[in-house]
């Protein structure tokens, strides 16, 4: 490995450790520094081997993080998964941090806390805004509907 390649994977090393990053962060990393092709890969494979690159770790913690955090649904989780590279394994992983009973309490809290700031009479229109709220925080029609069909 040349000195600009050993440069390379202690900068990537440093970028890893600051925080969790996908095979794809690293790759695009790399490109800004000019380092692609085979050289990107050797370090990726690197970062990999030293256990700075894992994106299993990366897909649970942030799943776990943006359900926690920020009260993402498990669809708006998964679609961000996608679009950062992750699928398959690493993808059904990262949904099993989120327990099925936290789940669907934090999905009644949001839609309690959200009722409260909704001002309108009509008990069809706060549901269908409660409905369109819920769903664009990435949670499942049928488990909406099942939390809001108990509320009526």
């Amino acid at each position: 490995m040349t000195q600009i390649l050993k440069d390379a994977l202690q900068k990537a090393a440093s970028f890893c450790a600051y925080q969790e990053r996908t095979q794809q962060e690293v790759r695009d990393r790399l490109k800004d520094w000019e380092v692609w092709g085979d050289d990107a890969e050797e370090i990726i494979a690197e970062l990999i081997t030293q256990n700075y690159l894992n994106e299993e770790r990366f897909a649970k913690s942030f799943a776990g993080g943006k359900f926690r955090v920020k009260g993402w649904g498990k669809r708006k989780i998964q679609q961000h998964l996608k679009q950062r590279g992750i699928s398959g394994y690493n993808l059904e992983q990262a949904m099993r941090e989120i327990a099925p009973d936290d789940y669907r309490q934090t999905l009644t809290d949001l839609l309690d806390k959200k009722r409260r700031t909704l001002r309108d009479d009509n008990p069809l229109v706060v549901k269908q805004k409660l409905i369109r709220y819920a769903m664009s925080r990435g949670y499942e029609s049928d488990l909406i509907f099942t939390i809001l069909g108990g509320n009526d």
